[in-house]
């Protein structure tokens, strides 16, 4: 898995590094303040920004000294949770970054008002506060939002996402850089509930899946009887007149459960006169947005909508805060927040938690270090947030209405995908253990499919290598040539993000940014002999010299592409700069300062002399007899060719190019060779009878 740091000399550019890096800089073996960090092809990606619950001020926040701000690339934000974004306006306000920050709608409509009742209600000197709710109103313009399901480039790494199922507008991300993908579930439920879908199943599988551990190997119990045991215990607080406080957070569960309480007082007369009360400031703005993004929910509420609304509750009322509250009586209160570190539940847990007729109900999964948490195992006295000393009488019960995956729906989830790797996050470090050996378990004996596993703490980096071969595609006029054509491609290849493409110069506009230019070179060098003498040894650097006139000026063209115009006193060499013509230019360079200093007169100048065509051809006809024998080789000559039959397979060889032309590649090779050892052995006599 980890692999040794190369010395800095030998590092490949990050571009091309084919590790893939995911390090927990918060949610590693521990639950909140989830943020991940990637890091792949020179990219680099935060997944979530949240706070931890148990901890105040700059102790709660992710490691960030772990990051520079300013050299991410891409900010996704997965639910509205604290632990999920609660860092995020100090991050976005606080920091060096510049980059993209996405969200879906519902969660940005949410994260506005849920973060700032955080502010307002969090128990803390206004000099530990990471951030105003002047910050949350100024970060809301660098938030962008993203439809379930759209696809979005930024920066050459595309990303979509998918229904998380685990609160209104939670989202699964799926990230592809360079073809691999990754798959970041936040928190997420495959059970369907009252009023939210479960998660989705991607239609493609993703090579590393990063994944919670909230609940290890524990199996939550059916809906039916959650919610009967849930209902069943709250009936038994108020008949014995007690208070029943059930904390939760402004948004996500609190909504199940209010529908779940609504209908259960529906169904029982005899409750009506006991009031429920949603104790939250944000209440009105939470049930205005739900009623908003009724359609991101599922099947059951939408068809509900249109005969009522399922959010307009008849039994229950809204509670701003406790100078409202006539606390007179048996009643039923929801408030938050649901760890009880501060605000509306704390003060009612302190009020009644001496009286053992009332009873508390945690509803939801309990970060370590909180109250809520605490009070879990039953503890004979509890203190105040003003440092006083209380006896605990009231009844504490614990129903997981939490809609995080337990271990049946994550390993249901994995095996549909099959994903190589699986990094677990979001998790206590003994509940991540567990799963971790479970699922490797579960996959030991299975041949077809191996599992890796991981479990980083913080700041520790899971690295993985992809390796793939980097495929070019070929486009524009090249893409319709004819198959005869396209066995050698040339054109240009131009890689963007993490594409190539290959295409022709004439295509660059129409497929990128880019233009072709050519840049003409011209050199201009002393010279003082003969054109005659000039060609002689042109001739014998290159074979083929031409004689043009350009104007009323002698010129030679030599290798088809530098032009020598002749001037008093001096020769210009001409041509389009390129690797390959830049060469030739130098080579004929040479070949002009030989020749001026060559003290030969111009009458000496050897006339090249033109071998036969006819020699040629016979010594091939020779040669090829002695290697496959004379009824091998067709006893006529059409123009300037040779046809050679080996074993019904045909050869043809052009005396004028010398090129031969076989569909059998091996016999093709022989003759090749053959013909150029011919060649070879002529060109001695050429330039002997020079």
């Amino acid at each position: 898995m980890a692999a040794k740091r190369k010395p800095e000399s030998s590092q490949v550019p990050a571009e091309e590094n084919d590790q893939l890096i995911i390090r927990p800089l918060g949610a590693g073996q521990e639950v909140g303040r989830s943020c991940i960090l990637l890091e792949f092809k020179g990219k680099k990606i935060m997944l979530d920004c949240g706070i931890h619950p148990g901890l105040n001020g700059f102790a709660s926040l992710p490691f960030l000294d772990s990051v520079d701000a300013e050299d991410l690339d891409l900010l996704l934000i997965s639910h509205f949770h604290l632990d999920h974004c609660g860092a995020l306006p100090y991050f976005l306000q606080k920091t060096g970054f510049k980059s993209r920050c996405f969200m879906t709608h519902a969660t940005k409509a949410i994260y506005r008002w849920l973060l700032s009742d955080y502010v307002k209600v969090s128990n803390i000197a206004t000099e530990d506060m990471l951030y105003t709710d002047k910050d949350i109103e100024n970060s809301m313009d660098k938030i962008e939002t993203i439809n379930f399901h759209q696809e979005v480039e930024v920066n050459g790494i595309k990303f979509w996402c998918y229904t998380a199922g685990h609160v209104l507008g939670a989202a699964m991300f799926m990230i592809e850089i360079a073809g691999v993908r990754v798959l970041y579930t936040g928190d997420f439920s495959r059970q369907e509930d009252r009023h939210l879908m479960s998660a989705e199943i991607p239609n493609i599988r993703p090579d590393v899946v990063i994944t919670e551990s909230t609940y290890g190997t524990h199996i939550h119990e059916k809906r039916e009887d959650r919610e009967a045991r849930f209902t069943g215990l709250v009936h038994d607080i108020v008949s014995r007149g007690g208070r029943c406080l059930i904390p939760v957070f402004a948004l996500g569960r609190a909504q199940e459960l209010l529908l779940i309480l609504d209908e259960y007082w529906s169904n029982h007369p005899e409750l009506h006169d006991i009031p429920i009360y949603y104790a939250s400031s944000l209440a009105k703005k939470c049930m205005s947005v739900y009623q908003t993004y009724v359609n991101a929910m599922n099947d059951k509420i939408r068809k509900q909508i249109s005969i009522s609304n399922p959010f307009v509750f008849k039994h229950i009322s809204n509670l701003k805060s406790m100078e409202h509250f006539e606390d007179i009586g048996p009643s039923v209160v929801l408030a938050s927040p649901g760890m009880m570190q501060s605000g509306l539940s704390r003060e009612l847990f302190e009020s009644w938690c001496t009286d053992k007729r009332n009873g508390v109900i945690i509803a939801g999964y309990c970060v370590e270090g909180t109250l809520a948490k605490q009070i879990l195992s039953e503890p004979d006295e509890v203190t105040t947030m003003a440092g006083q000393k209380l006896p605990m009488k009231c009844s504490v019960d614990y129903i997981s209405f939490s809609a995080h995956t337990d271990y049946k729906q994550t390993s249901e989830f994995l095996r549909i995908l099959k994903p190589p790797h699986v990094v677990l996050v979001h998790g206590e470090q003994n509940e991540m253990a567990r799963l971790k050996a479970a699922l490797i378990r579960e996959y030991e004996d299975d041949s077809e499919y191996k599992m890796h596993v991981h479990n980083p703490r913080n700041t520790v980096a899971v690295e993985l290598h992809f390796r793939g071969e980097k495929m070019a595609k070929v486009v524009g006029t090249l893409a319709s040539q004819s198959p005869e054509q396209d066995k050698q491609i040339s054109g240009i290849l131009v890689k963007r993000n993490f594409s190539y493409h290959i295409m022709a110069p004439a295509d660059l506009p129409n497929y990128t940014d880019l233009a072709m230019s050519t840049v003409t070179q011209r050199l201009s060098i002393p010279y003082t002999g003969t054109l005659p003498l000039l060609q002689y040894y042109l001739n014998q650097l290159a074979g083929d010299v031409e004689k043009i006139n350009i104007g009323d000026k002698k010129a030679l063209r030599v290798f088809r592409s530098i032009t020598i115009i002749f001037e008093a006193r001096m020769v210009i060499l001409e041509w389009i700069a390129n690797p390959v013509t830049d060469m030739y230019a130098d080579a004929v360079v040479t070949v002009v300062l030989r020749a001026e200093m060559d003290p030969m007169p111009q009458k000496s100048v050897p006339q090249s002399v033109i071998v036969d065509k006819s020699h040629i051809q016979e010594c091939l006809i020779e040669m090829l007899t002695d290697m496959f024998g004379g009824e091998c080789i067709s006893k006529f000559i059409r123009g300037n060719s040779i046809s050679v039959t080996v074993d019904n397979k045909v050869a043809s060889i052009n005396v004028d190019t010398l090129e031969v032309k076989c569909e059998d590649e091996i016999l093709q090779q022989i003759i090749q060779t053959a013909v150029i050892k011919v060649n070879q052995a002529i060109a001695p006599v050429k330039t002997a009878i020079l």
